[in-house]
């Protein structure tokens, strides 16, 4: 399997070509010709418009046949945007395309660098040369939606009503393609508490010195449907039944975290019972009373059975480039602090290392694995090379769950072989990853080079 970098491209075999973007996005393509111009409403694909010619959107898997494109079509762009409208690319895991072969294998794979400001990138593009296909990765944003995407493949925009970063009406030649979506129910801001959760729980909050919370709707579906899923098989758990677990339906719901911490509990009648349970014991009244946390999302559902109620807590700091940037810098900053007790030198950070170990943790959430190698067998070598480093030697730590880097180093530091590579003295350089909303929650990586 390929990994791609931005502007790289792979040759890739005859036949329909899967096209997977798994995460909190919206994927869309545009079918061109060899001047990069659509011809007609038609080639366009998105989720009001879902299938074209040769093509078939579906949730975040886009298929391909090539020989079945429109006469004269060259070229498809694939385009991803937030699922949330309002929500720039930065504020989410950085986009992972995954490209399969008809029987099932895989073929390339592309994470860009991480976006900014933008809410629109055009991922990637399958276009042909002679009478062979390749692929090239892209990553070039748009801070102005997909109206500016429009524009520049010959679209005609009307833009009167359209949301920021949102789906414009666009009109291709004759007929418009269908309007928009609104901004979703996922939109950031303080949700409703029809059921007066917020009351006893920020009452709890201020007698420990912690900041309020508020209510955001996206945590609030995310707990609402992993309350349902337990109470429907009487069963507590953070994986429920189905196989999903809390965390992964925190990300379904489009929300993006840096931490995240969660109550589940059964029993209680009444949010202030529920608030009661939780100031109990130690590690659940820290839990509800930490001050990192400023979001929640609080759900009950009773058993259809019996009638108990089943309860899932959210409390989260919702994921900012600048906050990665800061726990990735307290991560290495504790590390050189157990290298210097050891008397070595300190690591230097490294982009290029950065870059590989944020990629591994994003693709570890996205393609549900823990594990040093990825499933198409590349290892952290391999990543670091396709990230552009010439480090010599290369380790890796990996971790899943753990909520701040204290904890994620201490787990480190106490286990031999992450110990050991934290103190190898023939490392220089290092490069933190972390993502959330994988099946044990927070995943994170630390790359060493020397």
């Amino acid at each position: 399997m390929s990994e791609l970098v931005p502007g790289g491209n792979t040759p890739l075999p005859d036949g329909i070509l899967t096209f997977r973007v798994p995460g909190p996005f919206d994927v869309s393509a545009l079918v061109t010709d060899d001047g990069g111009k659509v011809r007609g409403d038609g080639d366009f694909v998105f989720y009001n418009q879902p299938a074209a010619p040769g093509v078939r959107l579906d949730g975040d898997r886009l298929t391909v046949d090539p020989p079945r494109l429109r006469p004269g079509a060259s070229r498809v762009t694939l385009v991803v945007s937030p699922a949330d409208l309002t929500t720039p690319l930065g504020r989410g895991p950085s986009p992972t395309v995954q490209v399969t072969a008809a029987d099932g294998r895989a073929l390339a794979r592309f994470t860009p660098p991480r976006p900014q400001r933008e809410t629109v990138l055009l991922l990637a593009e399958l276009y042909r040369r002679g009478t062979a296909w390749k692929l090239r990765a892209l990553g070039q944003g748009y801070a102005d939606g997909l109206a500016g995407v429009a524009r520049d493949f010959g679209v005609e925009v009307t833009e009167d009503g359209t949301p920021p970063g949102g789906v414009p009406a666009v009109q291709p030649g004759t007929g418009p393609v269908a309007a928009a979506r609104g901004a979703s129910p996922g939109t950031p801001g303080s949700g409703p508490d029809p059921d007066g959760f917020l009351g006893p729980v920020n009452s709890a909050r201020a007698a420990a010195g912690s900041p309020p919370v508020r209510l955001d709707a996206r945590l609030t579906a995310a707990a609402h449907a992993h309350a349902g899923a337990m109470a429907a098989h009487g069963v507590l758990a953070s994986e429920s039944p189905d196989g999903v677990s809390v965390h992964q339906r925190v990300l379904a719901a489009g929300y993006s975290y840096l931490t995240i911490g969660e109550h589940l509990v059964s029993g209680p009648r009444t949010p202030r019972e529920f608030v009661e349970y939780c100031l109990s014991a130690e590690r659940s009244r820290r839990t509800l009373c930490d001050p990192a946390f400023d979001q929640a999302g609080l759900a009950r559902v009773p058993d259809p059975r019996t009638g108990d109620p089943y309860w899932t807590a959210l409390w989260a700091t919702p994921f900012s480039q600048a906050g990665l940037d800061r726990t990735a810098r307290e991560v290495i900053a504790l590390t050189n602090t157990e290298r210097a007790s050891a008397g070595l030198a300190p690591l230097t950070a490294d982009v290029r290392l950065t870059a590989a170990a944020q990629a591994h943790s994003a693709d570890m959430v996205a393609r549900d694995f823990y594990a040093h190698t990825a499933p198409e067998g590349g290892r952290p070598w391999d990543r670091a090379a396709a990230a552009g480093c010439t480090h010599r030697a290369i380790g890796e730590n990996i971790a899943c769950g753990q909520r701040s880097p204290a904890e994620v180093v201490r787990g480190w530091m106490d286990s031999p072989g992450h110990r050991a590579n934290i103190l190898k003295p023939d490392f220089t350089h290092i490069g933190i990853g972390l993502a959330g909303g994988g099946r044990a929650g927070t995943y994170w990586t630390q790359l060493f080079g020397g």
